[in-house]
């Protein structure tokens, strides 16, 4: 028996494996396109796998086993296993699974949303090789313009969401970060600024969603004016843990060079120009010992034997290296997702680069039915090395205006002092000065969510932000600062915010034909920030670079300060029939900025959407797949002012030595919130199965009680005074096309097109024209439009510069006669900063295993004033070098030319007027990446999920007639006026990149 019971037991076993095989096959779509990362799973088992790039699996199975195949979109799909070994798997589309979009303090279905949300999903802008977050999302959203300030690593970021909507207050939007609210304020000890997001990560970035209208970002009440963005990171998925790596490495080269004059062409020029001004018998700058010989620093220029390009020591090739490894996962109550990021960024511009080093922790567990809780957290150090702003003579890029007579290196290597330059060289400050700043950044997020009742849910959330940046500046005995023996700055400025959200979500079903979504909840925002400043001078030995080495202290100070907000909230959605949508919102703030008589506001917004393709005489269309109106309103605020505008302040000075108060600030009790009312009307559409599909929309944003810096008379012991003054408008259409050009089993094709207009116009300002500079303030006027006197020419008689008049006349037009004196010339408006008509135009192509995608940019109708174009467009004014354009000088009667006669210090055409304001209209090709992906066969034998190398490159081509280094680049050094607008002053250009990457998942 007990041999028969062995035998049988055996004969049992052999019976069982045999049973087991191996089972393989393809899963697609209903086009036949393979699907990636297809969940297969034996019921009942916690045995699975995935599908790989090309849709293929395969897996260990006995014959009755049941297969179950799932993957977000798609419907669940089962599988019998038979007699047979190969299993193939068409999914179709699950109409139930919508696609999610992320809303303030929650998520809603794209299909119901009767808002204007652009979403950007990862897959646009994790391969694109740029320092800055904002800079992914450039031509991706319509009615967004995104603008880095400069070619500086560092740069400044402006993103403008359907216009401007302030001239006082904050232009910039409200950035959330996983529920978090960000601090994005500039902390650069200079005015050259330093982008506050620089210290995120764009790879751990999942989609990022901008909120424009009214109706969405109102729910952020205060300060949702300027518009919404949502960042979402990377958050880990049950099933089999991946590792993603994601390296690249590239080099970059400016997007334009300028040519100036090489130093025949100088002496040329500058002979000529003294001729004019002083007569041909006055040599002092050709004779011995005289100017030219100054420059030369004892080289013979002469017979050539200097002629510098100090564009080419401006301006250099770049490096950039970006590094990003993560591993993610879990299982039904666990689920995790952690990263790594490295990035050093070496500029275009000479001495410039950041590094930045990153790390992301993402979890989310379920500790019951009811309970579950997550923390997203961040951390980061970014260390930069910085320049001087466009207007320190420090720079690199002011190099440009030295004379190519000039060496910029002696034989023996020392760079040569002043003496021999006409601007202080850049060149001493690189090798005997520094200039770093550090940037620590911490990210954190926590949540508790419990289900009280089947429906209704409670969430606490706990944020904080940490900012710490300090920034350490020294300038050598060899440097400009060698009559002080050297000086040194230390600033250290640390930022801080705290986030409690608490709310209740309730969602219902009222019999099978409505759906109720509530939302009602607080919260409470506390941000406060301390500087210290330190400074001195005269040190021992440039070796020694710190403060505490200087022997004099000049000067000290620390500040503190403190605000907060106080917020309550709600917000309802109803649905009826899946077809009829209605949305209301209100909040309720509160802030510690304005006057005891108007600290709280409210912000109401409301929206409705009907999806007319559900009904009876469109839902067995074949034509249309979606159609759906909507349309929104409400009203949202901005509180971008100073903590304590409201109040009367004093600060405590030095009086003859004795300690003292001296008031700084007049009170304005009054003062209360900026507020923009904005309409909005939209249609949605989806054509021939959504292979077309689409948004139109046409908005109006009114602008009241303006938050302004507005001028009083000097007599009253002030300068300024924060009140409501005035208001503005904007209005615009936005139109986005999405097409699927072709779908085939090899083959896709697909493209997104996006076009917005913008009209602003300042509608009211009761106090009268706001003059800044250049730049206007004016009822009937956009904002800061440019405000200059019209260059008519030149004369052809006598070379000189001409200007329009411009005197109006009893009938209201204008003496358009032309006048060589400046002052007899009236200044009007001429053009504005701000772009009329804006396009992006993104394509996505796959064929077998490669890839490509592009993206174009264009932007029409604004124009850009060159604020140095009077020293290096001025026809000899001054000893700048020149651009070659001025070689096309009057030089004789009846030369026909806009390029007056030269001058050597005589004025003749390089005031502010029109002829250095020019269209700044272009199209760049924003980015590109082409992309292969090795075949399944091979990457088995690598052991990896997925291998693919690809090459990227961003501002690849610009197309435009302006004749400035870029049309984007503009002035850093204007501080913290928001009307002076669209001027440059020796800018930087933006760098063209190119890298090349490798992703590869385990």
């Amino acid at each position: 028996m007990k041999v028969f019971s062995a035998l049988l037991l055996g004969l049992m076993v052999q019976l069982t494996f045999a049973q087991e095989r191996e089972i393989s096959g393809n899963v697609t779509d209903e086009n036949g396109m393979p699907l990636i990362g297809v969940n297969i799973v034996i019921e009942n088992t916690t045995t699975g796998t995935q599908t790989d790039f090309d849709g293929n699996y395969s897996i260990t199975a006995s014959e009755g086993d049941v297969l179950n195949f799932s993957f977000i979109g798609f419907a669940t799909e089962q599988r019998t296993v038979r007699d047979n070994s190969v299993i193939n798997v068409q999914m179709a589309s699950d109409s139930s699974l919508e696609e999610v979009v992320v809303v303030g303090y929650g998520t809603q279905s794209k299909r119901k949303v009767t808002d204007n949300i652009a979403s950007i999903s990862a897959d646009e802008i994790n391969n694109i090789p740029v320092a800055s977050l904002q800079g992914a999302l450039t031509g991706k959203a319509a009615g967004v313009q995104i603008t880095q300030i400069n070619g500086k690593v560092e740069g400044g970021v402006k993103m403008r969401i359907r216009g401007i909507s302030s001239i006082s207050s904050s232009q910039e939007p409200l950035y959330v970060l996983d529920g978090m609210p960000l601090i994005n304020d500039d902390e650069s000890v200079s005015q050259a600024p330093i982008n506050p997001l620089i210290s995120l990560n764009p790879n751990d970035v999942e989609s990022i969603e901008i909120l424009k209208d009214a109706s969405s970002a109102a729910i952020y009440g205060a300060r949702g004016t300027n518009g919404v963005v949502l960042i979402t990171t990377k958050s880990g998925k049950s099933g089999k843990t991946k590792v993603s790596l994601n390296t690249s490495t590239g080099w970059s080269k400016p997007t334009n060079k300028l040519e100036w004059l090489n130093a025949e062409e100088y002496i040329e020029l500058f002979t000529e120009a003294s001729t004019n001004s002083y007569g041909a018998e006055d040599t002092w700058l050709t004779e011995e010992g005289g100017y030219f010989d100054f420059m030369a620093n004892g080289l013979d220029w002469r017979n050539g034997e200097v002629d510098t390009d100090w564009q080419d020591y401006a301006l250099v090739d770049g490096a950039v290296q970006d590094h990003t490894l993560s591993i993610s996962g879990g299982n039904e109550k666990t689920r995790f997702f952690v990263s790594g990021g490295y990035n050093r960024t070496e500029a275009i511009i000479r001495g410039n680069n950041l590094e930045r080093y990153s790390l992301r922790t993402n979890i989310d567990h379920e500790i019951s039915d009811k309970f579950d809780v997550g923390v997203n957290a961040s951390a980061s150090r970014t260390q930069i090395a910085r320049i001087g702003t466009d207007n320190s003579f420090s720079t690199p890029l002011q190099a440009v205006a030295q004379s190519p007579l000039s060496p910029a290196y002696l034989e023996d290597g020392v760079i040569p002092n002043n003496e021999s330059t006409i601007y202080y060289n850049f060149l001493m400050q690189e090798y005997n000065g520094d200039w770093d700043a550090d940037i620590f950044r911490v990210l954190f997020n926590s949540y508790l969510q419990y289900e009280i009742i089947p429906g209704l849910n409670f969430r606490t959330e706990l944020g904080y932000d940490n900012l710490g940046q300090t920034e350490e500046y020294f300038s050598g005995s060899l440097t400009q600062s060698a009559s002080t023996n050297g000086y040194a700055d230390a600033n250290a400025v640390q930022s801080d915010k705290y986030n409690l959200n608490n709310y209740f979500n309730y969602f219902t079903t009222l019999g099978t034909d409505y759906d109720l979504d509530l939302v009602v909840g607080m919260n409470f925002e506390e941000s406060s920030r301390k500087n210290q400043f330190v400074a001195g001078t005269g040190f021992p030995s440039d070796d020694l670079q710190t403060v505490a080495s200087a022997s004099e202290i000049t000067s000290g100070t620390s500040t503190r300060t403190k605000y907060n907000f106080l917020s309550y909230f709600g917000r309802a959605t109803f649905s009826m029939f899946d077809k009829y949508l209605f949305k209301g919102s209100l909040r309720y703030d509160g802030s510690s900025r304005f006057g005891d008589e108007n600290r709280y506001g409210f912000f109401p917004a409301a929206s409705a959407g009907w999806i007319i393709s559900e009904e009876d005489f469109l839902t067995d269309s074949s034509t249309f797949s979606l159609l759906k109106l909507r349309g929104s309103w409400g009203v949202t605020g901005n509180a971008g002012i100073g903590n304590f505008a409201s109040l009367g302040l004093f600060t405590g000075r030095a009086y003859n030595q004795r300690s003292a108060l001296a008031p700084i600030q007049l009170a304005n009790p009054e003062l209360k919130w900026e507020r923009t009312t904005q309409v909005d009307i939209g249609l949605d559409f989806g054509l021939l199965n959504n292979r077309i599909s689409g948004e139109l929309d046409y908005y109006v944003k009114k602008t009241n009680d303006l938050l302004l810096n507005e001028p009083i008379p000097g007599t009253s012991g002030y300068t300024s005074i924060t009140r409501n003054v005035g208001s503005l408008e904007n209005r615009g259409l936005e139109f986005v096309l999405n097409t699927k050009n072709f779908q085939t089993e090899n083959f896709s094709w697909s493209s997104s097109l996006n076009l917005s207009t913008l009209d602003n116009e300042v509608t009211s300002l009761p106090g009268g024209d706001i003059v800044s500079g250049l730049n206007l303030v004016r009822e009937g006027e956009t904002i800061s439009s440019f405000y200059v006197v019209e260059y008519a020419g030149v004369d052809p008689d006598n070379g000189d510069a001409l200007f329009y008049r411009n005197t109006e006349n009893a009938d209201g037009s204008f003496d358009r006669s032309t006048t060589a004196n400046y002052s007899e010339a009236n200044r009007v408006v001429m053009g504005s900063p701000y772009p009329e008509f804006m396009a992006g135009f993104t394509n996505n192509l796959n064929f077998f295993n490669f890839d490509l995608s592009f993206t174009f940019q264009g932007e029409w109708g604004a124009s850009l004033y060159n604020s140095g174009g009077k020293f290096q467009s001025g026809n000899a004014r001054y000893e700048d070098n020149q651009t070659r354009d001025q070689l096309n000088r009057w030089q004789n009667p009846g030369d026909i030319t806009d390029v007056p006669q030269a001058r050597m210090y005589s004025t003749n055409g390089q005031q502010d007027s029109s002829r250095y304001l020019e269209e700044s209209d272009f199209i760049r090709l924003r980015n590109l990446t082409f992309g292969y992906t090795l075949p399944a066969s091979l990457s088995d034998r690598l052991t990896v999920d997925r291998l693919r190398v690809y090459f990227t490159g961003v501002n690849l081509l610009t197309f435009t007639d302006y004749s400035g280094f870029d049309p984007e680049s503009t002035y850093d050094n204007l501080g913290n006026s928001n009307i002076q607008r669209g001027i440059t002053f020796y800018s930087a250009p933006p760098a063209k990149t190119f890298t090349v990457g490798l992703n590869i998942e385990l």
